[in-house]
């Protein structure tokens, strides 16, 4: 079968060919480019596989490209990369592997086209095009890779039992391949996992997490999450996510199951940042992800029962927002700004929620403001994602609260500049007014005029907080 293609016409694919011909070599591209092909999906990431030295190949083609291309070689993997614009070329030579049972790193050995193909980790990634020239566009699909894309179907090509347990990383590669394409696991494959899962500990946590974060940004991450329990993944690489599922019921009375309450939040951030392009480009979409499925992470270690009020989660916010940075630590994941902002996200998510059943006092809106800062539009983001009520009328009202709630932030924001604000009265100046060393008073009294600020009491404005210190001062004996 040979690919009739545009993107198969591509003239530095036609130099790739021409040039192997030339120095005797077969050559194919293979792999991910290969399946996106066939789904309409863009890739400026092209493996080729080379029977025979793939730097060989790699180097001469540099030499053809010529201004502007540059050549990595990495000897040690017997691999080399091709940079020109925007496209990437990998050239790696045709090789066999074999596993000991204590790592996932193979032994390589030089192999033939069909043993590479051979340990591909799925059907729809082991297709491969030659471009050398008197077989161009030339399709080999051992395993019926084009089937499988048709079926929307995850398949190894060989026993998917030696597949996991050679390399374990592949069950989580099987599951964000399924929730990233909207693809099935196969049956075979799915059972293969579930026997295998065990294996998976002896995965590094930073490949586990690059595998999740995949998950975490594909259109409905919710089906990555629910493949990673039915599979038994879950207690084993996130048990503090694995807590939350279930339901108790006592005097007849239960809880949602929170596991399934939060894979909703999640979808529903995804699908207000899908729809919203200022989201869609901002670096921090993957962590409000994060922050949804994370936002209840609290709630089995603060469930209590009340006669009275039933099942309560009190403080959950809290204690979730001091798990994040042990779960991120545990995690290999950063311990910067990213887990900084999940962690106010989860702190703070019940605020608006708050604020709508109560009465919307500027006190609060303003305290919301200041403490959520730049952070505020994804707070609120998060929050309407959390509606997840099936009482249409409940949800179109908690919907409408928070318009309020937005408006109400605008007007005071524009008239009182909260966002991010510190008091018009600095340290050094109280220290130098009040004629005061450092001390723990100078705290006092300045975050005593952030309250006045935020309560209302004055205007965020230079004069009234200075007199609104000498008032402090004077009631205090320090003038």
């Amino acid at each position: 079968m040979v690919i009739k293609d545009p993107k198969i016409d591509n003239p530095i694919l036609h130099l790739v060919g021409e040039t192997a011909d030339q120095l005797g070599l077969e050559c194919y591209v293979v792999g991910g480019w290969v399946r996106d092909l066939f789904l309409h999906r863009e890739s400026n990431d092209i493996d080729i596989v080379v029977v025979g030295s793939g730097i060989t190949l790699a180097e001469e083609v540099n030499k053809r490209l010529g201004k502007g291309a540059h050549l990595s070689v990495f000897k040690t993997y017997g691999t080399a990369q091709v940079k020109k614009g925007d496209l990437e070329l990998e050239f790696v030579g045709a090789r066999k592997e074999s596993y000991r049972h204590d790592s996932r790193n193979p032994v390589v050995e030089n192999g033939t086209l069909q043993e590479d193909q051979d340990r591909r980790d799925f059907t729809i990634n082991a297709m491969a095009i030659c471009l050398n020239m008197n077989r161009y566009g030339e399709l080999l699909d051992s395993f019926d890779g084009i089937g499988d894309l048709e079926r929307c179907l995850i398949r190894t090509p060989l026993n998917p039992d030696i597949t996991f347990s050679d390399d374990p990383l592949r069950m989580m590669r099987a599951i964000r391949f399924a929730t990233q394409l909207g693809f099935f696991l196969d049956g075979d494959t799915f059972d293969a996992i579930e026997r295998n899962k065990e294996r998976i500990r002896i995965i590094t946590r930073e490949r586990i997490v690059e595998e999740l974060n995949k998950i975490m940004l594909s259109r409905r991450p919710s089906e990555g999450w629910i493949l990673l329990d039915k599979t038994g993944l879950l207690p084993i690489i996130f048990p503090e996510l694995a807590a939350l599922k279930g339901i108790e019921v006592k005097e007849g009375r239960g809880h949602k199951d929170v596991f399934l309450h939060t894979l909703k939040v999640l979808d529903n951030v995804a699908e207000l940042q899908n729809s919203d392009d200022r989201s869609q480009h901002s670096d921090k979409m993957l962590w409000l992800r994060w922050a949804a499925l994370l936002h209840d992470i609290g709630k089995p270690k603060s469930k209590a029962w009340d006669p009275q009020a039933g099942w309560t989660f009190r403080n959950h916010n809290y204690i979730g927002a001091k798990m994040v940075p042990k779960i991120f630590a545990k995690m290999k994941m950063p311990l910067n700004e990213k887990m900084e902002f999940v962690r106010k996200m989860v702190d703070l998510h019940m605020r608006p929620i708050n604020l709508i059943e109560d009465t919307v006092t500027d006190s609060a809106v303003r305290r919301l403001l200041f403490e959520a800062g730049d952070d505020i539009d994804d707070l609120m983001l998060l929050c309407d994602a959390d509606i997840t009520s099936r009482n249409e009328e409940k949800k179109a009202r908690f919907h409408r609260n928070y318009q309020l709630v937005r408006q109400k932030m605008v007007e005071l924001e524009e008239r009182d500049r909260i966002r991010n604000f510190q008091p018009p009265v600095k340290g050094d100046e109280i220290m130098e007014i009040l004629h005061l060393e450092p001390c723990s008073m100078v705290g006092e009294l300045k975050a005593a005029i952030k309250d006045a600020i935020l309560d209302g009491v004055i205007p965020n404005e230079y004069e009234p907080a200075k007199a609104y210190l000498m008032q402090l001062a004077k009631g205090r004996g320090l003038c």
